[in-house]
């Protein structure tokens, strides 16, 4: 991107789509939680018009840059929670399910 002869924007995504529910049953499943016992959903807090898909098209910088997204989702939301681990200096291994 940086080494492009003139400025541009580029989507840098998967290409794939995951509700929350699927991301929150990823992360928790990783430390070895069920989400259902940690998280409330609150109808209050939901779009008024709540978009049905959202999907980041990267084909431009794949085209332009060829450029290949080289982490899968279960890749992204683990180094996520181990991110979020090491913030809070915790051990994966250490919490009890």
């Amino acid at each position: 991107m940086l080494q492009q002869g003139s400025q541009d924007d580029y989507v840098i995504s998967t290409g794939e789509t995951h509700s929350v529910r699927e991301f929150l049953q990823e992360a928790f499943a990783y430390v070895n939680l069920k989400w259902e016992d940690y998280v409330e959903i609150d109808s209050r807090y939901f779009r008024p018009a709540e978009v049905d898909l959202f999907l980041g098209d990267c084909s431009k910088a794949k085209q332009k840059l060829g450029w290949q997204p080289q982490v899968t989702f279960k890749q992204l939301v683990a180094l996520m929670v181990e991110f979020d681990l090491k913030v809070l200096r915790l051990d994966p291994s250490a919490i009890d399910s």
